[in-house]
């Protein structure tokens, strides 16, 4: 790993729990839904599930809380955002994983994620990043190989020197490899990819030696 000079990381599912986006996309946004259609709070969960999976993750909307508040009708989405703050938190092992890092080595996130969810998301850990880059914030697009070739020229830097790791296998491992940066699947669930990470700390090892 001797050539790398940068470090990228998904956000959600690889830094941040999944348990802010489960409260503000299954919960709370239902739970608006809910109010101002006259349902109850599992008829409107059925109807968004529907919604979300009519529109799919290939489809930049699929992202995007602005969308969705627009389209549904239900205001202005910080406030709710904001409700749901209580329940953004990081895996156990990300604080320390970062420091060591950033330490050697240039950090960035390189994320599907909005940039406005992203800012309150990463807020206790933004120090470590010199770059966040929004695929559909900052280029209109989901994390595809374009999407990643794109962050190298704005830091100019060769894909061959960059190294990613996230918990979409096509988003952060296939996508990314396709253009030449070295790639790393985090399967925290443990499914029956062998050659994933379990989590960071096993990828903290591959670029620095264990004391």
């Amino acid at each position: 790993m001797d050539q790398i000079e940068v470090i990228s990381f998904d956000a959600e599912g690889t830094l941040v729990t999944p348990d802010f986006s489960q409260a503000l996309w299954h919960e709370a946004i239902p739970s608006l839904y809910a109010q101002k259609h006259g349902l109850d709070l599992s008829q409107a969960k059925k109807v968004l599930t529907e919604e979300y999976d009519r529109i799919g993750d290939q489809q930049l909307e699929w992202y995007d809380v602005r969308y969705w508040f627009n389209s549904l009708g239900l205001g202005a989405p910080e406030p709710v955002i904001e409700s749901c703050l209580n329940k953004a938190c990081y895996y156990p092992e990300v604080n320390e994983v970062l420091s060591s890092l950033a330490s050697k080595y240039k950090l960035v996130i390189a994320s599907g994620t909005p940039i406005e969810l992203l800012h309150y998301l990463l807020r206790d850990v933004e120090s470590y990043f010199t770059h966040i880059f929004s695929a559909i914030s900052h280029y209109r697009q989901i994390k595809n190989p374009e999407f990643y070739l794109a962050i190298c020229q704005e830091m100019n830097v060769q894909p061959n020197r960059v190294a990613h790791v996230g918990d979409n296998r096509q988003f952060d491992f296939l996508n990314s490899k396709q253009v030449g940066i070295n790639a790393f699947h985090l399967d925290r669930l443990g499914g029956n990819h062998r050659e994933s990470l379990s989590d960071l700390t096993q990828f903290k090892h591959l670029f620095l030696s264990p004391k």
